[in-house]
């Protein structure tokens, strides 16, 4: 019997495959990396064709590596960057416009249009959608690519133009493209993009005529476990079912086996994401925090959960290496930043897309400060790093300020948490211990559960958490007065970041929409 599945794994930066076994260990990996496309200051792009033809290569060469064939492969798993939207043709599978990333800012002036036409302003939508007005999400994307792409908005009201975020453009092309493509998303990608009621777990017409948006455009939203279709490209591998989609952030929760009310997980990727479940109960936050859909398990109610999210943290480290030039590779950091004993009194606010949780502050921009010329490449190496931890306990204070439940410790994961150094500084500007498992890549382990779930090759959500294991566990060492004096000058630092966004910042930058 077949009993290996295959995670897709299409990443902000990066696509991966891996293969895993019925004991949950990988097998096999294949990566490969996308171009990120800035065209201006505020807007990152990514080329969708190139992505699909990375995930071509990358399942195919991890079914290799594996010496795997089709018939031994119970099912594929997807996740994925979560609120990049693509636009494209469904009669050529061309799409329309580069995918606008989640990162992205160009639609600023159209969320702020819509928010000043309400009371409630950025929290319009907030208890329908779970979601503030925020460039981050899909909608604004939507509507922009509508209203800027020439003949779109004509096209996608004849039943032309499919969206999706890039799970569903994946499956669409893994299931025959423009000849007969299933065109489906799960409800934890349906809940980002600021289209889908949370109770429903429908798309809202109310939401898509404010955003102009055709129903016809989006795709069937679908549980997180069940086959929505198999796979039908020579190149990759013909008749494997494709029973698993998950958001990134929601596949690792699943991954980290926190699947019941008050289990958390914190990933450290491109930007890093809390998610605290909250059960079958819808929780409104008070304090920045998102409420979202965990994940929904064929026909059972769905979970929810809130998450606090931060948009800037690896890719913190990638601007270190790509546009200063101050390492030759991301695993540098640890390395540069281990020769200085602190931050040399130096503090990184890395609002490069304005900050997000817990602030949700768009006219927040990156802020190097408390500088001198005692300060090295060293001190700000590592000033990048603690930049991680201090947003991630901004974050986890507002869930603690949401729940009233102090978190007994943080389950972490994502490519970061192999940073030593910063795991340690983590546990101690928390005061509490990290735990850290022993795979690591548990967004995709969690697409592959969500899968294997469905095609039998797991009995069940306890089975998973046997699978669990830890790996090491970080206890804080640092002094509670040190912690607090630190944390005291990081909120200095992010004061310092606000209010830098305005009419001339953005006649400067070259973001006003004209």
């Amino acid at each position: 019997m077949a009993d290996h599945v295959l995670a897709i794994d299409q990443g902000t930066t990066s696509t991966r495959a891996i293969v895993f076994d019925a004991a949950g260990q990988i097998v096999s990996v294949a990566q490969r990396e996308h171009a990120q496309i800035f065209p201006r200051a505020g807007q990152v792009e990514h080329d969708p064709v190139e992505i699909w033809t990375n995930t071509e290569w990358v399942v195919s060469h991890a079914l290799s590596r594996a010496r795997l064939i089709a018939g031994e492969v119970a099912a594929i798993g997807i996740t994925n960057q979560r609120e990049t939207a693509i636009v494209w043709d469904r009669r050529t599978g061309r799409p329309v416009h580069n995918a606008i990333v989640w990162q992205d800012t160009r639609t600023q002036e159209r969320i702020d249009a819509i928010a000043a036409a309400d009371e409630a302003g950025t929290r319009r939508f907030a208890a329908q959608t779970g979601l503030p007005l925020a460039t981050y999400f899909s909608a604004s994307k939507i509507d922009w690519i509508l209203r800027h792409v020439p003949g779109a908005r004509e096209a996608a009201e004849s039943g032309d133009l499919l969206f999706g975020t890039p799970d569903t453009w994946v499956i669409w092309n893994l299931t025959g493209g423009a000849s007969g493509g299933v065109h489906v998303t799960d409800v934890t990608n349906a809940s980002r993009t600021l289209l889908m009621d949370l109770e429903t777990l429908d798309w809202a017409d109310d939401l898509l005529e404010v955003w102009g948006i055709p129903r016809a455009m989006l795709p069937q939203i679908r549980s997180s476990s069940e086959v929505v279709g198999e796979t039908r490209v020579p190149s990759v591998a013909r008749g494997i079912p494709i029973a698993g989609i998950l958001g990134d952030q929601q596949a690792a929760t699943f991954g980290q086996a926190a699947f019941d009310a008050g289990e958390s997980k914190n990933t450290y990727g491109t930007g890093n994401f809390l998610i605290v479940n909250t059960g079958e109960r819808i929780v409104r936050s008070e304090h920045g925090l998102i409420t979202t859909v965990a994940y929904r398990l064929g026909d059972e109610p769905a979970r929810y959960a809130l998450e606090g999210s931060i948009a800037v943290t690896g890719s913190l480290v990638q601007w270190l290496r790509d546009n200063l030039g101050i390492i030759r590779t991301s695993e540098e950091v640890e390395t540069l930043a281990a020769t200085v004993d602190d931050n040399g009194g130096a503090y990184f606010v890395p609002a490069f897309s304005g900050l997000f949780a817990p602030y949700w502050r768009p006219d927040a921009r990156g802020a190097l400060v408390g500088l001198t010329r005692y300060v090295t490449k060293a001190h700000i190496a590592r000033a990048a790093l603690e930049a991680t931890a201090f947003q991630t306990r901004d974050v986890i204070d507002a869930v603690v300020a949401d729940t009233g439940r102090v978190l007994p410790d943080l389950r972490v994961d994502g490519g970061m948490t192999r940073n030593d150094m910063l795991m340690q500084f983590q546990a101690d500007i928390l005061g509490t211990p990290v735990v850290r498992p022993k795979v690591v890549e548990t967004t995709a382990l969690g697409a592959a559960y969500a899968a294997g779930l469905a095609t039998g090759v797991w009995g069940g959500r306890d089975r998973l958490r046997e699978l669990w294991a830890e790996d090491r566990r970080f206890e804080p060492a640092m002094d509670a007065d040190e912690r607090d004096r630190r944390c005291r000058m990081w909120q200095k630092a992010v004061a310092k970041s606000l209010d830098w966004v305005d009419d001339d910042a953005r006649i400067l930058m070259g973001t006003t929409e004209r």
